[in-house]
């Protein structure tokens, strides 16, 4: 006769993973640039808004410390679960990111010219922004299914078709910047999923190509793929001395601002273009213009810091993941970042096209940093993962970051 016994751990390690407190196993730098970047983003909001609705100087700081805290706690809920369980969900990921974006063009009303948000009560949901990180889960399970055949051209065809196929629904409300964000995604998996270098530059080639035809030869025949505006930025960007319709306008505010800030900044009191909205969108597209007017290089540096600082931590998790899944993730959230921040903090300087692409965790907006704060409540998963597997199998104490 036999009687069951509990296991028991069969090395400190192990012993260590089964009593430390889960919330010792995050990567605490991740969590020291996303909360400096949220607590700058107040700090910057409350500044460059006060004056935008009189009487509620602090509506935009209320509002963004609201969707801060909500997001936040989606991380943490995101952190506690195991990623790799949402590989089985994918084609249920999928199928809401793509449901999400038909139903925003059927019922969403026009703003701006645009389709791009569902208004709910307090709030008005964007779903191309929560579409990057349904994206992201999705497309990684995908691309992992298929690991053993990448070197396979169809199967560099079939990622990029699923990513093209919302990206193309996103385009079309018109959001062009979250669409570029699709593409960039797809191909960093594929790139971090060791996809053959010779069907990465037919994609970029491809690319080219693309561009070229819908800037100059569909034009030319007349079809066109974009709206008037977004052939005006285009235009105002690579040709500025034609200035169409003012185009440059924004930009030229940007630069205006961030060069008048110097040093350390002319403060709030005496930030002119943004107190006497000279600078268009403040507190959302170019609300890194504001951060360079008012703090100067002094104020930029401590952003930058942080995003690099981000960003590093996201390429540590991305090496140290458990499975190719996780490092799909990983790879495809560094790259939604990065591309991001790039594109916006160029826009407002001068080397990128206006595009509507926000900062993360720095421009005013509820769907933008609450997808956001997901994306990194999904590479806290990964890095505890990683460290739990890691203790367990006695390559590295749960000590080491």
């Amino acid at each position: 006769m036999s009687t069951a016994t509990t296991p028991v751990p069969r090395s400190i390690e192990e012993l260590a993973v089964a009593t430390e407190r889960p919330a010792l196993r995050i990567d605490v730098w991740l969590a020291v640039a996303t909360l400096g970047l949220i607590g700058c983003s107040l700090y910057v909001l409350h500044g460059a808004t006060k004056n935008d609705i009189p009487g509620r100087p602090d509506f935009y700081v209320q509002r963004q410390g609201l969707y801060a805290g909500i997001g936040l706690l989606l991380a943490i809920v995101l952190a506690k679960i195991d990623y790799s369980r949402l590989r089985e969900l994918k084609f249920v990921v999928f199928g809401l990111l793509i449901g999400s974006n038909l139903l925003v063009l059927a019922i969403a009303g026009a703003t701006r010219g645009s389709k791009r948000w569902i208004n709910l009560p307090f709030f008005q949901y964007q779903p191309s922004e929560v579409g990057k990180v349904l994206l992201v889960v999705a497309l990684a399970a995908f691309v992992t299914d298929r690991s053993r055949r990448l070197h396979e051209r169809q199967t560099t065809a079939r990622v990029m078709l699923l990513a093209l196929l919302p990206a193309l629904l996103v385009i079309a409300q018109p959001d062009l910047g979250t669409g570029m964000v699709f593409v960039v995604v797809a191909f960093a998996m594929l790139y971090f999923a060791g996809t053959s270098w010779k069907h990465l530059t037919a994609l970029a080639a491809l690319f080219v190509v693309s561009v070229t035809l819908v800037l100059a030869a569909a034009p030319a025949i007349g079809v066109h793929v974009l709206k008037p505006y977004q052939v005006q930025r285009l235009t105002g960007f690579l040709k500025p001395s034609k200035d169409p319709r003012n185009q440059t306008y924004q930009i030229n505010q940007s630069e205006i601002a961030i060069g008048s800030g110097g040093k350390s900044g002319r403060g709030v009191a005496h930030a002119t273009q943004t107190k006497l909205n000279f600078l268009p969108e403040h507190h959302t597209d170019f609300v890194f213009s504001v951060v360079g007017e008012t703090y100067g290089f002094m104020g930029a540096a401590v952003v930058l810091s942080l995003y690099a600082l981000l960003i590093w931590r996201a390429l540590r998790i991305l090496t140290m993941a458990k499975n190719l899944y996780g490092t799909l993730i990983a790879g495809g959230i560094l790259a939604m970042m990065m591309f991001q921040v790039f594109v916006n903090v160029g826009m407002t300087i001068g080397i990128m096209p206006i595009t509507g692409v926000p900062l993360p965790l720095m421009s005013f907006g509820g769907s933008s940093m609450l997808v956001t704060l997901m994306a990194i409540g999904l590479l806290q998963s990964i890095h505890i993962q990683a460290r739990i597997a890691n203790a367990g199998k006695g390559r590295i104490p749960l000590s080491q970051g």
